[in-house]
Order: C-alpha cells, then sequence, then structure tokens
C-alpha cells in the first residue's frame, strides 16, 4: 500500500535557509520572546469550570488533600534540583531527546536544546523557531527529527497555519543537521500521510528507518479518511539525508480495528497508531493505536510483521504509548483518556480508567501472547480543574527490577516498580499543585525521562526540570551511561 500524500523530500531553497538562519540568530541572542505562537497549532486545552468545582479544588487544597497553587509536593527520596522556564519559544512544550551532554527538547513553536553537561545549571545552547504540532523529536548522530502534525502552507520552518482541505498543505517529517549545536541546520523534509503525531528511530546501519505514527481525525479531511491502518516508514541514508524517502505503508489492521463505539462504547476507533515503541536487540516492537495494542516483529525493519494484538473494551478509551521491560517479557501500554484535555485522576473516575496497563509477553517466537495482568494509576487524586492523564515515560535501569519514571501531566512525575506485574507500587513522586483555579488547564510534565543518573522532564507550561531520586532500589541505575537516548527506541542496558 502506498502512502496516501505524494513523497517529497526537498533541499532547501536558498531564501528559506537564509531566513531560517536569520530567525535562528534572533532567538539564539533575544533577551525577551521573539517566537510569535502560531494559534493554529496550539491546543485547545482550557475549559471553563463551574462554581462547585472551584470551591471543591479550594476545599481540597484547604484541607491538604491538594498542594496549593504551583506550590511543589515530592517524596522525601526525590529532590527537584532546578528549572529552567520557557525562553523565546512559548508554545507547548513536548517531547525529549538525549545526547552526550545535550538534551532536546520538542515544543509546538519549535525545539530547544540544553547542555546538560551540569544538571544543577542547565545551560540554553540554541531555540529554533519552527512551529508545527506537536514537533516529536528524536536524535540519531548528527541528524535531529521533527514531527510535524498541523496542515501548513509548506515543509518550511517560516511556513504558516493552513487549513487541512487545501491539497497544498503540508504535514510529516522534518529533518536537521545538528553537527553544530548552537546552529542546527534543516535540510529535508518527507510528507507523510495524515501528518506525523510522532516517530520512532530504528538504526540499522547505513540507514535510519522513521517510523510514523498517524491516525485519521475524521472524515471530513480529504487526503486522510478512514480507513487509515498503517504506518509511513521512510528510509533516511545517514550519510545522505536529503534522499530520505518513503518505502512502506504497511498495514497494520487489515479487519480494520478496533470500531469504537457504537460496538465499543468510550473506546476511540483505530485509524492509526499514536505511538510505537522498538526494543532493536530484540527485533520488537511495540504499538499503542488509538483502539489497539500491538507487538510486532522489526526483524525486516521495512517490513513489520504483527506477532499479537489486543483490545482493553472495559477500561482503555486510547491507547497512547508503550514501554518495554530490560527483558522483553513484559510491555507497559498508557492510555490517555481525555485525549490529555480532561482532568481524569480525581476519585469519580477511579483506579482503572485512565491507568496504564500492564501486560506479560508469553511464549515463544510468533506464537508469543500479550497477557493482561494489572493496572497502575497514581493514587495521589488531583483537583477537578487540573488536566491529569498517564503520559511518557522511560525504563529506569536496575538489573532485576522493573522500575519507571513516567509524566502524568498535572499529577506530576512518578516512579514506580513493576517488577511483580500483577502489583506495581509506586516509590516517588514530584508534582506542582494546579496552575490555577480558574479553568480546566493542560499543564505539567508531558514527558519525564531518566538518562545518566538523572530525571529530566519537560513541563507543558513551566519550562524544562531536572530532578535527582536517591533511593537504594534505584541507586545502581546511576552507574549506567548511555552516548543518546530516544526512549521511544529502547536500549540494551545489560548484556543478558
Amino acid at each position: 500500500m502506498t502512502s496516501l500524500h505524494t513523497t517529497r523530500v526537498r533541499r532547501r531553497r536558498l531564501g528559506a535557509v537564509a531566513a531560517a538562519a536569520g530567525l535562528l540568530a534572533t532567538l539564539l541572542t533575544a533577551t525577551t520572546a521573539a517566537a510569535t505562537p502560531d494559534p493554529g497549532d496550539a491546543p485547545d486545552r482550557s475549559e471553563s469550570v463551574t462554581t462547585s468545582q472551584q470551591a471543591e479544588a479550594r476545599e481540597a487544597i484547604r484541607s491538604g488533600d491538594i498542594p496549593g497553587v504551583d506550590e511543589i509536593v515530592h517524596s522525601q527520596n526525590i529532590k527537584h534540583l532546578t528549572n529552567v522556564p520557557k525562553g523565546a519559544l512559548k508554545g507547548t512544550n513536548t517531547d525529549l531527546a538525549f545526547q552526550g551532554d545535550y538534551a532536546f527538547t520538542g515544543n509546538y513553536d519549535g525545539f530547544v536544546i540544553f547542555d546538560i553537561s551540569k544538571p544543577k545549571k542547565p545551560r540554553t545552547v540554541a531555540e529554533v523557531l519552527c512551529p508545527g504540532s506537536q514537533n516529536d523529536i528524536s536524535v540519531s548522530g548528527n541528524l535531529l527529527f521533527l514531527s510535524t502534525d498541523s496542515s501548513r502552507s509548506d515543509d518550511s520552518c517560516s511556513s504558516t497555519t493552513q487549513p487541512a482541505t487545501e491539497k497544498s498543505s503540508w504535514e510529516g517529517i522534518k529533518i536537521f543537521d545538528i553537527s553544530d549545536k548552537r546552529r542546527p541546520k534543516y535540510i529535508a523534509a518527507v510528507e507523510t500521510a495524515c501528518g506525523s503525531h510522532t516517530h520512532t528511530l530504528v538504526p540499522e546501519g547505513k540507514n535510519v528507518y522513521v517510523y510514523v505514527s498517524s491516525y485519521s481525525p475524521s472524515d471530513t479531511f480529504p487526503d486522510c479518511r478512514p480507513p487509515h491502518d498503517g504506518i509511513s516508514i521512510i528510509k533516511v541514508p545517514v550519510k545522505a539525508p536529503q534522499k530520505a524517502r518513503i518505502v512502506n505503508f504497511p498495514v497494520l489492521f487489515p479487519d480494520g480495528g478496533n470500531p469504537g463505539a457504537p460496538q465499543n462504547p468510550g473506546v476511540t476507533k483505530t485509524t492509526g497508531c499514536h505511538d510505537i515503541t522498538v526494543l532493536p536487540s530484540k527485533d520488537l516492537a511495540a504499538g499503542a493505536c488509538m483502539g489497539d495494542g500491538l507487538l510486532f516483529s522489526i526483524e525486516d525493519p521495512e517490513r513489520p510483521r504483527i506477532i499479537d494484538r489486543v483490545q482493553d473494551n472495559v477500561n482503555f478509551a486510547f491507547w497512547h504509548s508503550a514501554t518495554f521491560n530490560q527483558d522483553a517479557d513484559k510491555v507497559v501500554f498508557t492510555d490517555e483518556l481525555g485525549g490529555g484535555g480532561a482532568a481524569t485522576c480525581n476519585e469519580r473516575i477511579g483506579p482503572k480508567r485512565g491507568a496504564d496497563g500492564i501486560y506479560d509477553i508469553v511464549g515463544e517466537g510468533d506464537q508469543r501472547k500479550l497477557v493482561f495482568r494489572s493496572y497502575f494509576k497514581i493514587d495521589r487524586h488531583q483537583a477537578d480543574v487540573e488536566v491529569c492523564v498517564a503520559h511518557n515515560g522511560s525504563i529506569i535501569p536496575v538489573k532485576g527490577r522493573d522500575v519507571m519514571v513516567q509524566a502524568w501531566y498535572q499529577g506530576g512525575i512518578s516512579v514506580w516498580d513493576f517488577t511483580d506485574s500483577a502489583k506495581p507500587e509506586e516509590i516517588a513522586f514530584f508534582e506542582r499543585g494546579p496552575v490555577t483555579l480558574d479553568g480546566v488547564t493542560t499543564a505539567g510534565p508531558w514527558s519525564s525521562y531518566y538518562y545518566n543518573g538523572h530525571i529530566y522532564s519537560n513541563d507543558i507550561a513551566k519550562g524544562f526540570d531536572v530532578l535527582k531520586l536517591d533511593d537504594r532500589r534505584t541507586d545502581p541505575a546511576k552507574r549506567i551511561r548511555l552516548d543518546e537516548l530516544n526512549v521511544q527506541t529502547q536500549p540494551e542496558y545489560f548484556d543478558n
């Protein structure tokens, strides 16, 4: 099956290069905000609240059940080292990637590069203005990849928003040269079917494959109608990234995927994948695909093969992301109940909805099955004005234990142990109180990842956070050092 869009890889026009360089220089030298937020890309995450909701929130704060506005609370075994507020890029903060002494942070307005050689004092190296939600980000060697999942006038960083109904609209993957961290260079772009909500890298010798996850929002988009039943696979020659191209669009749901309502009320219809995590050392991938969870083989990275597929039509609304444990015998799937725009961590919702689902992988080879074991959800109830949902996290590399750190939006950061798949438990946490009591507002950590001895978190509203975890159960992880980390491309931390 071919892409629904025409594949386009472009060398940057001289004028576009000069414009991008000028924007970058402005941002690098700015002392005040230089980026103009693009309202067309910003998620509408603020809703009015009732007087009773406000009263309940204030009473919960007064009683001590919920921290006050912007008040920081945390367990004794985790320490907040520093916060770097947003600089020139004022949009929504998104995902994170790491390389050596650098952290790369996505933002709806572009991306930021931090020098984290001194974790207590991160230093901004570059801010690149390149609007296009949601700017999911990853790095490989001298290349940086950025996802665009909103309709733009063209593939340049100076593009503007444009209705998806316009045939000239562009969405897809942008590629930058980051050999000079101070001055990233935009070098190529590949248009993909339904854009790129997220993406995952699969390094393979002289090439890097990019698995592009996207989904069809409705029948109203002429170039992106259901069935959108697969993923775009881009092949990027490392030494000639300008030759990047789509090489396959494998169908993952030949039966159309989960039909959603009315057959399965409260479950999102599957029209693509939200996120894919790969474990290259095991030739495995796990896909979180709206109404379905997938386990598949990537032995041939251009032709992934489905091994097993599961659904949870009782408690999961939207399969959002996936994380393997190190032994590759478990997968944690997250449910983004409310689509990242609702308060789902309160007593009324309960412990099984908007939670993580822990699945054991049993069997061998193509006979492997995903077997459900339990749910995990933070038990620290949030106010009805706080958007809270299970979101992006990563494994903390402790041999013999399954531990991960995870972002929960305004639920904060949770460190939890799922060594016993049936009895997961939280062992550390950090969170801020509501950003406001005047509306249901999205804020808090989008991504929280463990990298080379520290936890790094990209807070949607507050900026870049660095934390230190001191706990005998996780202390062995401090000895593990990586040269590069894209969390959706899980490394082999230990020789098994």
